[in-house]
């Protein structure tokens, strides 16, 4: 067996040097545990960056990928197959408010589809060529892609990509007062935002501030757009985060979860920009591609049961309650905030900038967790986790910190 080692070597060598990942290389995985080349076991909490949320090799999955592998792969949009048409009319009567999908393969490219629609329906509504504006908030994060990473108010993503395409302004999240005056001139046609940031530390949106956006947007003829890419799809204990604000929003962004592991991303629509997109207006070669469709018809199914819904918030209960108990015992932590299982653990001041350390000492342990940002570790574990890997990961947990703690 080619050592570890030497593996990790083919990535410094071949990958554009973009990553700094742990040199460990893993090599399988079951449920919520995964293992390396060396056999050495881990307890996953971040699943794939909230990807995995049905966790690694789920049966119900291989099966639909398996099943479909031996009937078709890819047919283009010249044609259609009946998974992503399954998939689309699914999608819409789950989400309560889309009339229509488009199907791509990332978060980023769907919310490129969704800066694109907005436009597209600003021209539909014969407005003046100063009103297409895009307002989102600082903190937020909508992908890599040049016009999503502009979308993404944080400046440390920008820095080296100028020029940036222009349209965009910003204003302070959960800040209801400040987005209206940025909507004040007229000039925003849509409003996108995250009802959870993710890499803005895992802060979720006020329901006022979300509630607020939505009569905002009534009132100046602009799209509420809301990117549920890390958020959506039973994170929050709801299948969509709108349903849990009780806000309808004009358009919502889906990829991570939605294939569960397969690539796949979606732009759901509802009923005021529905037609705005006509024949050529966009497209994709890979989007609704039938191996992702059928792979993300058998995950939705698991992620609408009431079952995996219910172990959310049971899940999200337990840990919430675990890190007050080790903070009580080590005072590392100022707030745990998040809804179901999207977490973030914000580090007292005294230990800014220590979240890598942290999860180094996480890996040691054999843990796998995620940050979110230098100061907030996140925790965004497989929806279907049981209780014994729960209780197995912050036993795990409680070892590095305690070890980060001593230090």
């Amino acid at each position: 067996m080619t050592p570890s080692s030497d593996l990790y070597s083919l990535s410094e060598r071949y990958y554009l040097p973009v990553y700094r990942p742990r040199r460990i290389v893993l090599d399988h995985g079951r449920g919520a545990r995964v293992w390396d080349r060396e056999g050495r076991e881990y307890v996953d909490f971040g699943a794939g960056i909230a990807v995995n949320a049905l966790g690694h090799a789920n049966p119900t999955l291989v099966a639909a990928l398996t099943e479909q592998a031996g009937k078709l792969w890819h047919t283009s949009n010249v044609f259609v197959s009946e998974p992503p048409l399954r998939l689309a009319e699914e999608l819409v009567t789950a989400s309560r408010f889309a009339q229509r999908v488009f199907f791509c393969n990332s978060g980023a490219e769907a919310n490129e589809a969704a800066i694109k629609l907005a436009r597209k329906w600003a021209t539909s509504q014969e407005r003046t060529p100063d009103r297409r504006a895009i307002l989102t908030f600082r903190g937020s994060f909508h992908g890599r892609t040049l016009a999503a990473v502009t979308a993404g108010a944080q400046p440390k993503y920008h820095e080296g990509f100028e020029p940036l395409p222009p349209g965009f302004r910003y204003s302070d999240f959960n800040d209801l007062a400040a987005a209206e005056a940025a909507m004040a001139d007229g000039a925003v046609c849509a409003v996108l935002v995250e009802p959870v940031q993710g890499e803005g530390g895992v802060t979720p949106a006020t329901p006022d501030f979300l509630l607020g956006l939505r009569a905002l947007c009534d009132r100046h003829g602009a799209l509420l757009m809301l990117d549920e890419i890390q958020c959506g799809m039973g994170r929050t204990g709801h299948l969509f985060a709108c349903h849990a604000y009780g806000v309808t929003p004009d358009v919502v962004t889906l990829a991570k979860a939605l294939g569960s592991g397969f690539p796949i991303g979606a732009m759901l629509v509802g009923e005021r920009a529905a037609e705005a997109m006509q024949f050529g207006a966009h497209g994709t070669t890979f989007g609704g591609n039938p191996l992702g469709a059928a792979v993300a018809r058998a995950a939705l199914r698991e992620l609408s049961s009431e079952a995996l819904l219910a172990n959310v918030a049971r899940q999200s209960t337990v840990i919430r309650e675990a890190l007050a108990a080790l903070d009580a015992e080590l005072h590392l932590f100022s707030e745990v905030r998040g809804y179901g299982l999207m977490l973030g653990a914000q580090l007292r001041p005294e230990h800014a900038g220590k979240a890598a350390a942290i999860l180094d000492l996480c890996v040691e342990q054999g843990l796998l967790l995620l940050q979110a940002g230098p100061d907030v570790l996140r925790f965004v574990p497989a929806l279907n986790i049981d209780d014994a890997d729960v209780a197995e990961g912050l036993a795990r947990l409680g070892v590095a910190l305690r070890a980060f703690a001593s230090a």
